[in-house]
């Protein structure tokens, strides 16, 4: 991967995180967990996939549920800044070598550039985007809020990030600093030298996306994604809802240690993780924010108030590895 003078153009080109793609083998079932269970809205459908947003997410859709023969990443894709910036960011992936080509886009968004991840995860870039237009049953009372509070399932707000597995955490990470321009926050790093982990943002959030280390050696892979939602008693509560609902818990309500994030991961049908959230406060301020590096031991006490991460936390990804 060379990239030329573009690939180390200023941090600043990403906008964030705009949608996921989830692959699953259940697609009814999924599309009840997102819209009964978790409160999300339809916004449309088209072939296989249905599209489908956050109360507070002020685009057409951030997620994007295809009907497949097994759980996985279709893609993910970042909103640019601006239409130049999406010309400077494709001229370095296209000099990558890892680039894809153009697409017409999604039901929500305009043309978008396809690229891999050194790993293999599919991405896409866009700027073009449709804004959501609240309907007479979804039009907020405050019009500084993109629609009504559903008051349904957990009432996921927005979509906050995405944690992929890799097979080389070092080599996604440089390539997303690199050739997509974004920032460290956090790492973990081994007493070998080996990166477990990166947490990396391209704005004043903490993180968009985490690189995690997938022990299992397999390649482009999707850990879980997440949304989130306005307070701690939220996660309590979607934990009780998803208690009433049959939905497996795998581990939480806790703290994480890195990043401080409250949380509750869960499976939805489709055999995919999901995470629901409060951020907390936790703003990248800072412009001269230098990366927390956490080592192998403070690693192995566990979460922030000491919770063990559960086994298959570790290990469980989709595609499974059986599958994959």
């Amino acid at each position: 991967m060379e990239g030329g003078e573009y690939a180390r153009w200023p941090y600043g080109d990403l906008a964030h995180l705009g949608h996921v793609e989830l692959i699953t083998p259940k697609p009814e079932a999924s599309l009840s967990f997102f819209t009964e269970v978790m409160g999300m809205t339809v916004s449309g459908q088209e072939g296989d996939s249905v599209y489908l947003r956050g109360w507070d997410d002020y685009e057409y859709h951030t997620l994007k549920l295809t009907a497949g023969t097994k759980p996985a990443l279709g893609h993910f894709a970042f909103r640019v800044k601006s239409p130049e910036a999406l010309t400077r960011r494709v001229k370095a992936l296209e000099a990558s070598g890892l680039g894809e080509g153009w697409t017409d886009g999604d039901l929500g968004h305009g043309p978008a550039y396809r690229f891999r991840t050194p790993d293999g995860h599919l991405m896409e870039l866009y700027y073009e985007t449709r804004w959501y237009t609240p309907t007479e049953a979804t039009r907020p009372a405050l019009k500084n809020q993109a629609s009504r509070f559903p008051g349904r399932g957990a009432n996921l707000r927005r979509l906050d990030h995405i944690n992929i597995l890799a097979s080389d955490v070092g080599a996604v990470r440089e390539f997303m600093e690199r050739f997509l321009g974004m920032k460290v926050t956090e790492q973990i790093i081994f007493s070998d030298g080996s990166e477990q982990g990166a947490w990396l943002t391209c704005n004043n959030k903490t993180y968009d996306v985490a690189v995690t280390k997938d022990h299992l050696g397999v390649r482009g892979r999707l850990h879980h994604f997440t949304y989130a939602v306005d307070s701690r008693e939220e996660v309590l509560r979607a934990a009780d809802i998803c208690l009433e609902h049959g939905v497996h818990i795998e581990t939480g309500p806790h703290k994480h240690a890195i990043q401080q994030t409250f949380f509750l991961y869960v499976y939805e049908p489709g055999g995919c993780r999901f995470e629901i959230a409060c951020p907390g406060a936790r703003l990248l301020l800072a412009p001269d924010w230098r990366p927390i590096v956490w080592n192998e031991e403070e690693r192995k006490r566990g979460q922030a108030w000491g919770l063990k991460t559960v086994e298959t936390f570790h290990t469980y990804g989709v595609p499974p590895v059986e599958e994959a």
